[in-house]
């Protein structure tokens, strides 16, 4: 198992060689810091604790800092745990980057998905509504509340209420392109969460150990020479230029028609 933690930034689309369109996740995961090592005989379970996302001091609190200085780290506003990983790999301030993973390898990412308010059943949790007839009178109700006997609803019955916002999980996504230079993981498909959102990446669990053969990716690079516009007087002086190429050619066309 391993892990790191980044933020989404948003979604685009990338071109194979072969012109298949690939739509993906861009992660932005800028190198995190181990700031805790759990051990087995201490905490009772192996664990590494990963910073990332570097803020001001003055937001965190004094506990925060103190945690965070033991490891040597700048403060940090993202902490999370990863479980199951061989602690022997890592060291108490070591930095964790992208390169620990490779491109078409499987993962699974974690985020807190969109809030979405309070909804009734029918987007909530995908029900039907009734006939939208006047007679009806039943058009996006909740349904029967239960049977009678106990005298009060029964605990899970399916109502209205607070929709999203709450941690999620999109398993065996692919990784498509790992760019160390700009930090950056683009994972096809979507994941949980909005735009600037904080997300973790893990190794897959049902497929931790498959990596698919990715086809070469069409990227196209900007030129960056940009043409200036002309100046005042460079400009005169092409319509100079221009003016007396017309007029020596009706001069021409004159003695022309002067000979016929």
């Amino acid at each position: 198992m391993k892990g790191i933690l980044g933020k989404k930034i948003g979604m685009t689309q990338v071109f194979t060689k072969s012109g298949k369109l690939v739509p993906v996740t861009v992660i932005e995961v800028e190198p995190n810091v181990v700031t805790q090592i759990k051990t087995l005989e201490k905490d009772g379970y192996e664990a590494i604790q990963l910073g990332s996302f570097t803020v001001k001091e003055k937001s965190l609190n004094k506990p925060e800092l103190g945690h965070l200085k033991k490891s040597g780290s700048e403060p940090k506003r993202f902490l999370k745990e990863i479980r199951g990983v061989n602690i022997s790999d890592y060291t108490l301030g070591s930095k964790v980057d992208a390169s620990i993973f490779t491109e078409g390898e499987m993962v699974d990412v974690s985020g807190i998905s969109k809030g979405k308010g309070f909804q009734g059943v029918i987007k909530r949790y995908n029900q039907t509504r009734g006939p939208m007839g006047h007679g009806s009178q039943y058009h996006r109700g909740v349904g029967s509340m239960g049977t009678l006997l106990p005298m009060h609803v029964l605990k899970g019955k399916k109502l209205p209420g607070h929709m999203g916002h709450e941690l999620t999980t999109v398993q065996n996504l692919e990784v498509v392109k790992i760019d160390l230079e700009n930090n950056l993981i683009l994972i096809k498909g979507n994941v949980p969460g909005p735009k600037k959102s904080l997300v973790i990446i893990k190794s897959a669990v049902k497929n931790p150990d498959k990596v698919n053969e990715r086809e070469e990716l069409m990227f196209y690079e900007v030129s960056e020479e940009v043409d200036e516009a002309p100046s005042e007087e460079e400009a005169q002086e092409v319509a100079t230029d221009e003016n007396s190429e017309v007029a020596n050619e009706d001069a021409t066309s004159e003695e022309e028609v002067g000979q016929e």
